[in-house]
């Protein structure tokens, strides 16, 4: 029996911060997925979505002019072509808005809207998109065609 003049233990101890980490056995980053390239370790898109590159430019202009990385980065937030890089497994099989035809594939350069997809940066900060397979609007053959405007 406890005195009126002691305090009073809670039953329940408050968790301290070092209960806030994880047993090395029980980490959330797996190392052993940077063996694998760079492709692999990419998000891989699920349902009827793609995963893109948009297409940086080459940083020089025709006249020989080498451009600020400034410069690239403000065109690269204005592209609307994109690299292909993995297909959802759901992506052209809805037969009443594709007739069973694919509009592109893995390895194509495509034309976006401005603002389409979900952008995700990668440890080098270039950025890759997420889009709807119904967000394409065309298939290219060079990237360089298209000027943005």
């Amino acid at each position: 029996m406890t005195s009126m003049s002691e305090p009073q233990l809670d039953a329940v101890a408050k968790p301290s911060v070092m209960d806030a980490y994880v047993n090395e056995k029980e980490r959330v980053l797996d190392p052993t997925v940077l063996d694998k390239s760079l492709i692999e370790r990419m998000p891989d898109p699920s349902g009827w979505r793609l995963l893109v590159l948009p297409y940086k430019g080459r940083g020089v202009t025709d006249g020989g002019i080498h451009l600020l990385d400034s410069t690239l980065d403000k065109e690269n937030l204005a592209t609307s072509v994109c690299y292909v890089l993995k297909v959802g497994p759901l992506a052209y099989q809805d037969e009443t808005k594709f007739d069973g035809q694919p509009w592109c594939k893995e390895g194509d350069w495509v034309l976006i809207g401005r603002y389409a997809g979900a952008r995700f940066a990668l440890e080098d900060d270039h950025e890759v998109r997420i889009i709807n397979d119904d967000e394409v609007i065309g298939v290219i053959l060079n990237p360089d065609d298209i000027k943005s405007a």
